[in-house]
């Protein structure tokens, strides 16, 4: 096996029945490789009461600065029905030019790229003038707590202090060089429950339905744009997700009502200043209704990577590779960058995100090999700066 072929690495990860939290086999494949790479590997597991056991990985070549690491999952999502499957999604099977399996997007592809590159630059050069590094979880596609937030933590306990984060999530809407992530919109979660008087619908003056109050709220909270977006952001969004009153009896007003709802903000708002804003909107429409809104804690706040230097770098070298200038994004969900944000500046940059989490996810080989050449050329740029 060529140790810098991504398609032979990818092909090794994807075998790795990695379904978070399970390590698979996943991380001990790139412990291997960059062990004999002469990176120092360390494989701490982080655990929690209520959660699983995680496995981690971190490895560094080098020493002083400046220092880039790359970050990442070899966690995946569940494959669902595997019968659905036009090949099975752990066994890495080509077909005309692709590379299907669990992963091969989201984000075994990426990882095994980066890999590829950097292997290679050992190779080519030896040590770099720097230090390079990987910050890889088994916990991405789960709940979050036993990974990257804890091992970013450990890092900095172990004195690493890293200059810039290259995060390998899938960012290409269609096809590689069409966009980097430069941020990410905020998260929070919240429920509506407005308390009303149960009683029979015969009776309505002699109970306080809740559905009626609830509707108006909800109504008053989406009937206006929460901003008109920013320079780098979409508009803020609150969309309901769930009304729930309970209620299996149709001639019976309930005795509450809830709803569900999660807003996606950009950088005109903080947590306390969304939490204000919505409130403000419901006690505006409440008329009088007994209601309170129940925040759920989020570490999901919005962050932006500054054009700059380092976003220059990255671009030029997306663009030496593509001939495309990337559009710098700040769409899509949440990533493990929210947490490498308070680090270090992230960028993200991977693959093209058609396929991820599908049923038939796949690759094709040949942007398996452009975008190692695209991590190869930012490491070269890196540590030649």
């Amino acid at each position: 096996m060529n140790p810098a072929d991504p398609v032979q690495l990818a092909q090794n990860l994807l075998r790795c029945p990695s379904v978070t939290p399970a390590e698979g086999g996943a991380l001990c494949c790139v412990a291997s490789l960059l062990q004999h790479a002469g990176f120092v590997v360390s494989r701490p597991v982080f655990s929690e009461p209520g959660y699983p056991d995680v496995e981690n990985l971190f490895a560094r070549i080098g020493h002083g600065g400046p220092h880039l690491v790359f970050a990442g999952h070899t966690d995946v999502v569940p494959p669902g029905d595997e019968a659905a499957w036009t090949h099975p999604p752990f066994a890495g099977t080509i077909a005309d030019g692709v590379l299907y399996g669990r992963g091969a997007v989201d984000m075994k592809g990426a990882v095994a790229c980066a890999l590829a590159a950097a292997l290679d630059l050992v190779a080519a050069g030896g040590v770099p003038k720097g230090t390079l590094s990987f910050l890889l979880t088994g916990d991405e596609e789960g709940v979050a707590v036993n990974g990257t937030v804890k091992l970013l933590a450990w890092a900095a306990e172990h004195g690493e202090k890293f200059d810039h984060c290259l995060l390998g999530e899938p960012t290409n809407p269609v096809a590689l060089g069409d966009a980097m992530k430069i941020g990410r919109r905020g998260s929070l979660n919240a429920t509506l429950v407005v308390e009303g008087t149960q009683g029979h619908v015969a009776y309505p003056n002699l109970a306080d339905n809740p559905v009626r109050h609830i509707v108006r709220i909800v109504s008053a909270l989406i009937a206006e744009p929460l901003d008109r977006g920013s320079a780098h952001f979409d508009p803020s969004n609150l969309e309901v997700t769930s009304i729930d009153v309970g209620n299996p009896t149709v001639n019976v007003i309930p005795r509450a009502a809830r709803a569900r709802f999660n807003i996606r903000f950009n950088d005109h708002h903080s947590f306390a200043s969304l939490k204000e804003l919505v409130e403000s909107r419901a006690a505006a429409a409440a008329q009088g209704a007994r209601w309170r809104i129940e925040w759920e804690p989020s570490n999901a706040d919005v962050f932006l990577t500054s054009p700059g230097p380092f976003v220059d770098l990255v671009r030029g070298a997306v663009t030496a590779v593509t001939g495309k200038t990337p559009e710098l994004s700040t769409s899509g969900g949440t990533s493990d960058a929210r947490f490498i944000k308070d680090f270090c500046p992230v960028l993200e940059f991977g693959l093209a995100n058609g396929g991820m989490h599908k049923v038939d996810e796949c690759v094709p080989l040949a942007d398996l090999e452009t975008l190692t050449a695209i991590y190869r050329e930012i490491f070269a740029r890196y540590f030649s700066a």
